[in-house]
């Protein structure tokens, strides 16, 4: 017990202390993991732990993945991903193996050696992948969806890799249909034996057919019918552990399943997550998956970096290295050319490029296997497979950097990039808009209504296209840029109203306008409160929270609906804008933005004493508060200042 106790501690302390430093880097998660398994293998070594047995049970985090992955997915959605599953990711599959097949022929002697390599490596990592694509936000994008293809149909393959593989032992191929069935691919490779338990074990192929087909039948008629009495059912002892349980037994129990009719278990519990996505229960079925799938899935990165044989690694350093950058840039090669056959463009073709670039999980399945059965040579006798399995996990372990080069190198670029030429302006305005979307298009509205003549300047192409349609002059260009705010006439303007996204780019422009056009006045959008004191370190005065003022509204109606009346609860509102409004400017002058806010002790006493404050002014007690309200809603005495005012207006820093 002691010895089970002291292994789950050295687990999680790993885990808990790597992940958050690898996140706050920006390595991600599986990084840490990996890297948190790399550091703990000297010590399992030395205890004796065996790390491949605690990886097989940490697979099982894979097989939770794809069925939460499955609840995502609507069955009108995967009929909608039939070309892209049987056309993209079919093609990737052949092509790799056949190139890696080619390749290997130059390093080993047997044909079979080589074949069974390029099956290997023409497969990705469905865990890392799809953990990283949900992490980063990226599993909606068009690359993310044509990687998600690839890698179901990855795990599809793998069913007849293991049944194709015992076949390359035979010294004569003629024999096929006789050794076939006489092999079980459900054996203990694949995931499915334990001690011979097996549902079609000894059957004739056309009987195994019908097991089979009866068990997938059996999983989506069940999912479809079974589910809702069963939960009604488990509702009655209003225990919520029940439905926990209820939900590690489905997903348990249909993996079992699979496996005794010699399917691969994470499929089955991907169709049973498919079946349920329509259901009511699919958000109480996410909810209490989801833990365990993180915590095996931690655990078998951890074994993956664990079980890396540095010994061998170390004498055959520049081999290791050199086969892993080889399989990368032939996997990557082939990924790009599928990428402008089926039409994924930008920078979505380079994250399905290098997403997918690396080995997966099941090579290491797969090695094994090949070894138990004789396809690949005994590691006492040949290092082959040895070295085939650091190959895997080198590749896996750097595929988070690829996903860093990504990020930092690619996705700004094509962020930026655009197909059609900046458009001439041929109009002025006294107000230049920089941006047109949700918050600038409303500005827009309003000041046009008013009167005033406005130019719009916009950088994305189908957002203006779609403008157009409705009437609305837009022009195509970047407001960054000097040469587009001339063209627009800043010279000539009184007023810049910045509404663009990227909260670096707002910054440098205010502090470009600022220092080259002091006469404008600007107004500025800010993504949250530490964009406000960037933007008021760069010169701006007059800046809106893009979320305050619908937040601010939000909570003037919860005050009527609580019973308030309509003017007390007007008054309530304001008097809690003008003290805010006081917060903002009075914390910009002692933000630092080297410094984290909880750690910057001049920022936290003045937070606590306008904490501490808020309740004299939501009473009415506050100076401010009253002359606030003694201005009730009297008319502005300038419509547009002439010059940039030193203050913050009613919704400044809102």
């Amino acid at each position: 017990m002691a010895e089970i106790l002291l292994l789950a501690f050295l687990f999680l302390i790993a885990g808990v202390v790597a992940v958050p430093i690898a996140s706050r880097l920006g390595l991600g998660s599986v990084l840490g993991y990996l890297l948190a398994g790399i550091a703990l293998s000297p010590l399992l070594t030395k205890l004796g732990v065996d790390v491949e047995s605690i990886q097989h049970f940490a697979e099982f985090g894979v097989v939770m993945m794809l069925f939460l992955v499955g609840l995502e997915l609507e069955p009108k959605m995967l009929w909608e991903m039939r070309a892209r599953l049987l056309g993209l990711g079919g093609l990737q599959v052949t092509i790799t193996a056949a190139l890696i097949t080619g390749g290997a022929t130059l390093f080993v002697d047997e044909w079979s050696y080589a074949l069974t390599i390029g099956l290997v490596f023409a497969l990705s990592s469905t865990a890392i992948v799809l953990q990283t694509l949900n992490e980063k936000g990226l599993m909606k994008s068009d690359g993310g969806q044509a990687g998600f293809s690839v890698l179901l149909f990855q795990d599809i393959a793998v069913i007849p890799m293991l049944a194709f593989i015992p076949l390359l032992a035979l010294p004569e191929l003629a024999d096929i249909a006789q050794f076939f069935n006489s092999v079980d691919p459900s054996s203990e490779a694949a995931g499915g034996s334990d001690g011979g338990m097996s549902l079609v074990e000894g059957l004739p192929g056309w009987q195994r057919a019908l097991v089979t087909i009866g068990a997938i039948a059996f999983v989506v008629v069940g999912g479809s019918v079974l589910t809702r009495p069963l939960f009604r059912f488990i509702a009655i002892a209003r225990l919520r552990e029940l439905f926990t349980a209820v939900a590690l037994m489905g997903v348990v129990g249909i993996a079992l399943l699979m496996t005794l009719v010699g399917l691969s278990p994470a499929l089955g519990t991907f169709l049973a997550g498919v079946v349920l996505a329509n259901s009511e229960y699919r958000h109480e079925l996410e909810s209490d998956i989801h833990p365990f799938k993180g915590l095996l899935l931690g655990l078998f990165f951890i074994t993956v970096g664990a079980a890396i044989n540095f010994d061998l690694l170390f004498s055959n350093l520049g081999l290791v290295v050199a086969l892993t950058f080889g399989v990368i840039a032939i996997k990557a090669a082939v990924l790009y050319g599928l990428s402008h056959v089926f039409a994924i463009r930008g920078a979505d073709r380079w994250l399905f490029t290098l997403g997918l670039a690396q080995a997966g999980e099941f090579g290491f399945v797969l090695i094994n296997f090949a070894v138990t059965q004789k396809v690949l040579p005994d590691p006492a006798a040949n290092p082959l497979s040895s070295l085939l399995l650091l190959v895997v996990a080198f590749s896996m372990l750097l595929t988070p950097a690829l996903f860093i080069a990504f990020d930092k190198l690619i996705a700004p670029r094509f962020a930026n990039a655009q197909t059609r030429d900046a458009d001439d302006i041929d109009e002025k305005g006294s107000v230049i808009i920089a941006g047109h979307g949700r918050f600038g298009g409303i500005v827009n509205r309003i000041i046009s209504s008013a009167g005033f003549k406005t130019v719009v300047l916009d950088y994305q192409s189908d957002q203006l296209d779609v403008l157009r349609a409705f009437g609305i002059k837009v022009f195509f260009g970047d407001a960054t840029r000097p040469d587009m705010l001339h063209a627009a006439g800043i010279e000539e303007a009184s007023m810049l109203v910045i509404a663009i996204d990227d909260k670096e780019q707002a910054t440098e422009l205010v502090r470009h306008v600022r220092g080259n056009h002091p006469h404008v006045y600007v107004v500025v959008r800010a993504v949250d409160r530490r964009h406000v004191y960037e933007l008021w370190a760069a010169g701006a005065r007059d800046i809106i929270r893009e979320n305050f003022d619908g937040a601010v509204r939000a909570g003037r109606s919860a005050l009527e609906a609580l019973g308030m009346h309509a003017y007390d609860a007007e008054r309530q509102t304001r008097g809690f804008v003008v003290h805010d409004q006081k917060q903002m400017r009075d914390l910009a002058d002692v933000y630092d933005p080297d410094i984290p806010v909880h750690e910057n002790p001049a920022y936290v006493e003045r937070t606590k004493a306008f904490i501490d404050s808020y309740a004299d002014v939501m009473r009415g007690n506050s100076a401010a508060f009253g002359a606030r309200i003694d201005r009730a809603w009297q008319p502005p005495t300038l419509a547009v200042p002439e010059s940039p005012s030193p203050r913050c207006s009613a919704t400044s820093a809102a």
